[in-house]
């Protein structure tokens, strides 16, 4: 059996400008980045306002296991199975980040015959938007430093600097860093840290704005500090909202590919869901929705952490529907949820399996809650027996659930016909009363407690001396209206990562928030979580290589 990328360095790709010319779109509208990539136009939105908009389907899954679900290569076997009944359809997804590229998770191109290609290409340093927001965000970092050292004119309190540094890597021994050491030429000493990049404001800016005026003025409202008084000081005080913007003035830009099958896909942004908003940008999905008939995009993780912020934060910024939801449920997932440990997932258990549908089953309610209408899509893998795809068939036929078997690793769009066809009767027929979580309205604790009750199914919160005291600090400001990024693990319902299944009598710890002013959210991070992840202890990169020739080998 051929690997991932095997598998793409084989595939035959149209050049960018047939894929362009396909989407009817003007050389003003796009500009190359070599023969199969391509940055859209930032202005290619304001300039199609007036199309009618096509029907947004939104894939989301069950809490992973630590390995994935293929929620991608749905999103991309979905997308082509489409378009191979006749839709026209674009696929939205987010970029990859190198972190969990090198570390344990893999790429986010997708895999076996539904990719986004080139994948070696994706997965690295694709067309360098990572990168800008490294850049951006790590000269914020330089010119509060300087500014201290410059004679402090803000009066920023050097102990209370909520901007840190980042880098597109896991990186464990970055956490907790000191600046500044060396005596008086180097710096005021202070603590620091790092964030992995897709967990940097900026990075939620990006993928938010609207215009590379919206991005500016968003990038100006960065809190990244208080002075002693503990009044916030902002970008727009440091007076570098324009350089920042400067470094960001491509990075806006989505950025146009295409699937094995030639489905154009628009691949943009790259926020964590477990420590961010985990959604591509509104620029992209939007832009999708102008230029074809249904857009194909994924929010990351599971519905508790991506489909949540998609419905709550995103849709609400960007001001649009949300027409179905695919809900991707895999055999080896829900035999872990069911009690099975990670080495045992590929022998049949049956009962293992009936186990742990009660983790999509509660899937299942929070989309419910939503209003939405939505199709199960058992994604297969080859391990997958007979018994274990019928018995989750009938376990939702036995519901009223909707479902359908996707076969589109190995086959691609052909094998995601089922589930396309059930995907458009949700998307065109089926009735919708969409309500969101919380309204803005609501105060930043009522916020939190509806999502642990609601989507987690916590018995409630706790919040620290530290949360408490920052809540209050945080609604003073006029910040409470703002909607809640929640930052949890995603491998529980609950914020204990060893809790699997649907776990009950639990309460979700709230450690501490962080304010992001400039993306429009309050962040709350739950339990242990962190914003630098770090590496395993057999990272994926030691598997990786390139030969003589520069072709990439052992990339998934």
């Amino acid at each position: 059996m051929n690997t991932d990328i095997e598998i793409a360095q084989q595939a035959t790709l149209k050049s960018i400008d047939e894929i362009a010319a396909e989407l009817k779109l003007s050389k003003e509208d796009w500009e190359p980045y070599g023969h199969t990539k391509a940055k859209l136009s930032d202005k290619l939105l304001k300039k199609l306002e007036s199309k009618p908009d096509g029907k947004i389907i939104l894939v989301t899954s069950i809490n992973p296991t630590p390995a994935g679900e293929g929620k991608s290569t749905v999103t991309v076997g979905l997308g082509q199975a489409l378009n191979k009944i006749d839709k026209k359809a674009i696929i939205a997804l987010r970029e990859p980040s190198l972190g969990p590229v090198m570390g344990m998770k893999g790429g986010a191109a997708g895999g076996g015959f539904s990719q986004v290609l080139p994948m070696e290409d994706i997965n690295l340093h694709f067309t360098g938007d990572l990168h800008a927001i490294t850049s951006a965000n790590n000269a914020l970092s330089a010119m509060i430093d300087n500014h201290i050292h410059r004679g402090n004119e803000l009066n920023l309190d050097p102990r209370r600097i909520e901007w840190k540094r980042v880098m597109d890597m896991n990186d464990r021994a970055l956490r907790q860093i000191v600046v500044g050491l060396g005596g008086p030429l180097r710096g005021v000493p202070r603590e620091d840290g790092f964030n992995i990049t897709v967990a940097s404001e900026i990075m939620a800016i990006l993928c938010l704005a609207t215009s590379l005026d919206d991005l500016k003025a968003r990038i100006a409202n960065i809190v990244i500090g208080y002075t002693y008084e503990e009044e916030p000081v902002t970008v727009s005080d440091l007076k570098v909202e324009g350089a920042l913007t400067l470094l960001l003035k491509d990075a806006i830009k989505p950025n146009l590919v295409q699937t094995i099958e030639n489905t154009p896909a628009i691949i943009h942004g790259g926020p964590f869901a477990n420590i961010a908003h985990g959604c591509n940008s509104i620029m992209a999905t939007k832009t999708a929705a102008k230029l074809g008939d249904y857009v194909v995009t994924e929010a990351g993780f599971g519905a508790d952490l991506g489909a949540e912020k998609f419905l709550d934060i995103k849709s609400r910024a960007g001001n649009f529907e949300t027409d179905a939801v695919v809900i991707v449920a895999t055999v080896r997932a829900l035999k872990m949820h069911g009690g099975v440990a990670k080495d045992n997932l590929t022998t049949e258990n049956v009962e293992a399996l009936k186990a742990g549908m009660e983790n999509l089953k509660k899937h299942i309610e929070t989309i419910e809650t939503y209003g939405l209408p939505f199709v199960v899509a058992i994604n297969k893998f080859p391990a997958d027996t007979k018994a274990e795809t019928d018995f989750i068939e009938s376990w939702c036929e036995s519901r009223g659930v909707e479902v359908a078997l996707a076969d589109i690793w190995a086959n691609g769009g052909e094998g995601g016909i089922q589930l396309a066809e059930k995907v458009i009767e949700k998307a065109e027929s089926a009735e919708r009363d969409f309500k969101r979580i919380y309204e803005l309205e609501d105060t930043l604790e009522a916020k939190i407690r509806k999502i642990a009750q609601t989507v987690y199914g916590a018995d409630d919160i706790e919040l620290s001396p530290k949360a408490k005291k920052q809540m209050v600090f945080y609604e003073k400001q006029g910040w409470g209206k703002l909607p809640v990024c929640m930052a949890k693990t995603q491998y529980s319902l609950s914020d204990d990562p060893s809790l699997l299944g649907r776990p009950e009598g639990f309460t979700i710890t709230i450690r501490e928030m962080r304010p992001s002013i400039g993306a429009g959210f309050i962040v709350v991070l739950t339990g242990d979580m962190m914003t630098m992840p770090g590496l395993p202890k057999n990272p994926a990169a030691l598997k990786m290589d390139v030969s003589n020739d520069g072709k990439i080998l052992g990339l998934f």
